[in-house]
């Protein structure tokens, strides 16, 4: 039947840091090195547990207040300047939009709880895909093999009728193993490019 689906992870593809400055200045503030801030926020213990559902966003963020010591009005602060250099990416999501209704399209994030209401309110992304499918309301996450198969039973496909697009190498290679045709993602003119590729047929 050809490909039916499309589905794009979040972010570090729609949604990319452009400008690290207002993380930078605080790991100054802090007196750790550049990099440190990300994986407090990303990669430590308690983000992990917030990624599949079982701490919450403040959670996380209450965890590096109490590290370095924090006030609230600190904290708040620093998620600000944290997140104030991400981009929706405009040409990504024009190029969703297009793909409708022809392909069903879907959101594969992992991602905090909280998750939808920042994908609806701040970056409106339900006018443009069909479906979310997010870690934390899972309970599992990438490059799990259980949460693609979600994503692909949420848009009623098989695995060869989609292509996911990620910025993860080991994302990228769990839906190729699973039979998705996959796409990882390192530019927008190449990813587009090589979704539209697969669109037309190509072997």
């Amino acid at each position: 039947m050809g490909i039916r689906a499309v589905i794009f992870d979040f972010g570090g593809v729609l949604v990319r840091t452009e400008d690290v400055s207002g993380r930078r200045k605080w790991e100054r503030k802090l007196g750790i090195p550049p990099g440190t801030l990300d994986q407090l926020v990303f990669a430590s213990e308690i983000a992990q547990r917030s990624m599949v559902g079982q701490a919450t966003q403040q959670d996380v963020w209450s965890h590096i207040a109490a590290r370095y010591e924090l006030d609230d009005a600190t904290l708040q602060q620093m998620r600000r300047d944290f997140w104030s250099g991400d981009r929706l990416d405009q040409e990504l999501v024009q190029f969703l939009r297009r793909l409708r209704p022809r392909y069903k399209t879907a959101i594969l994030s992992n991602a905090w709880p909280g998750a939808r209401r920042t994908f609806t309110e701040r970056f409106r992304l339900h006018e443009v895909v069909d479906t979310f499918i997010i870690s934390s309301e899972e309970g599992v996450a990438k490059p799990d093999p259980r949460i693609y198969q979600v994503a692909l039973q949420r848009l009623d496909v098989r695995p060869d009728e989609a292509i996911f697009v990620d910025d993860f190498p080991e994302n990228v290679a769990t839906a190729q193993q699973l039979g998705i045709v996959a796409v990882l993602f390192r530019s927008t003119q190449q990813a587009i490019a090589e979704v539209q590729h697969h669109l037309n047929g190509a072997p």
